[in-house]
């Protein structure tokens, strides 16, 4: 019995090499080119960083599917739209918006994270006032 929901299992993201580099006379790359020390950007040392990377983004999709499938296609077509009004909120350039209407349809409003405590305008390396501008 299938529900229609998005599988949750990360699914790698795929390396693509289309470009050559040229080798050098003696078949090793140029260290100018390519440096001392060449990674992966994708590669992680553990399974559960790009789960946890891409956790809202899972979970709002994993809620507006259910929402789909319970409620039908107006509510999560509802709060998309509520989302998408929220964020075209404007400010004047000097002042930082706090995003609280995005953050209480989102649900962020209950959680405490990392970004909430090291976020705030005294751990800015820049703090912009009115009259700087």
């Amino acid at each position: 019995m299938s529900f229609g929901l998005p599988p949750i299992k990360v699914k790698p993201a795929p390396i693509c090499n289309d470009f050559a580099i040229d080798n050098g006379s003696y078949g090793l790359q140029s260290l100018m080119t390519t440096g001392l020390a060449t990674t992966h950007a994708g590669d992680s040392s553990h399974p559960l960083i790009l789960s946890e990377r891409n956790y809202h983004k899972n979970r709002h999709t994993m809620n507006m599917v259910m929402l789909r499938n319970t409620q039908g296609l107006h509510a999560p077509l509802k709060i998309t739209m509520e989302l998408k009004a929220a964020k075209q909120i404007g400010r004047l350039p000097f002042l930082s918006s706090s995003n609280v209407m995005h953050d209480s349809l989102t649900g962020r409003d209950l959680e405490i994270g990392p970004e909430d405590v090291f976020n705030t305008a005294e751990f800015r390396e820049i703090e912009i006032t009115v009259e700087d501008t």
